[in-house]
């Protein structure tokens, strides 16, 4: 099996500029990246309670001040000047957006960017955010399904309706449609319920920042997920998010990937650890060079 790649934009700090997203998925489209992906954070409280899951401190590593774009707005800009990338959110949390609204602004991309639409999706882990934009944090995996259920009914149906826990509304119709009919839902997250949800409700698996070792302990969990769902967890795609530093050996990045393959997983997710567009650049040419042509 080969692996595709996608690159995460600098949709922060002080590259997260128009230019430099412009430049950078031209550049990823000419290298033969597959695809690019933004992060999703609508606002950086100046108090951070919550525990940060992907560092060993727990400290949200960004400060308030730091210019962070809107991800589905950042991809609509780069969709107008490339023809062949797909486009993914790494991940959007839904319960920063009413299901409606998330769906309608996500079928709008797919229909003028036809069929390249990703959806990576997840629950979000700042209590600090999600309440502020109205949803509740503690019930936000049912939520979460729950709109999940609504997106995939107005991408699908011509007249839509729904009464559940969290939301109630009548007849509506929301279009235009997604360019296929529906947009592909990479779940996030490793958690046992997010395993449970990519069973049942989602087109893929999408992990941040997983080692091979965390791939395959996933898997076991996912597969029992998919036997209760009756589902065969072989036609689930399965992507990695993967952080790649400067002075990182290419012969080590190598072995990593080869180990994730070799679990199963399809697509990687680059994201460059460097803060210039400069040095961005030069890491999406050697990875290109050193890295993926020996896969």
């Amino acid at each position: 099996m080969s692996l595709r790649f996608g690159y995460h934009l600098p949709v922060w700090g002080p590259a997260a500029t128009r230019d430099t997203l412009l430049s950078l998925a031209r550049h990823a489209e000419a290298l033969g990246f597959d695809s690019v992906w933004a992060s999703d954070h609508v606002v950086i409280p100046f108090e951070i309670r919550s525990r940060y899951p992907y560092n060993a401190t727990g400290d949200f590593p960004l400060p308030p001040t730091t210019n962070f774009l809107e991800p589905l707005t950042a991809l609509a800009l780069v969709a107008g000047v490339t023809e062949r990338l797909r486009l993914g959110t790494t991940v959007l949390v839904l319960p920063h957006r009413h299901p409606v609204l998330a769906a309608k602004m996500l079928a709008t991309l797919d229909h003028l960017a036809p069929g390249r639409v990703i959806l990576g999706a997840g629950v979000g882990w700042m209590r600090e955010e999600i309440e502020l934009l109205g949803a509740p944090y503690d019930q936000r995996g049912a939520w979460t399904d729950e709109a999940i259920e609504i997106m995939r009914a107005c991408w699908r149906d011509e007249r839509v309706s729904h009464r559940g826990r969290f939301f109630t509304f009548p007849e509506i119709g929301v279009a235009p449609k997604p360019a296929r009919g529906t947009i592909p839902i990479w779940i996030g997250g490793h958690t046992p319920r997010a395993l449970r949800r990519v069973a049942e409700l989602g087109e893929g698996w999408h992990a941040a920042f997983a080692t091979p070792d965390v791939m395959r302990r996933g898997l076991v969990e996912l597969k029992a997920a998919c036997a209760k769902a009756g589902r065969d967890p072989a036609g689930i795609t399965l992507s990695v998010r993967l952080g790649l530093a400067a002075k990182r050996p290419a012969s080590e990045v190598l072995d990593e990937l080869k180990a994730l393959r070799d679990v199963g997983v399809s697509h990687v997710i680059v994201e460059t650890r460097v803060t210039s567009a400069e040095d961005m650049t030069q890491l999406l040419d050697r990875f290109a060079t050193e890295v993926r042509v020996k896969l």
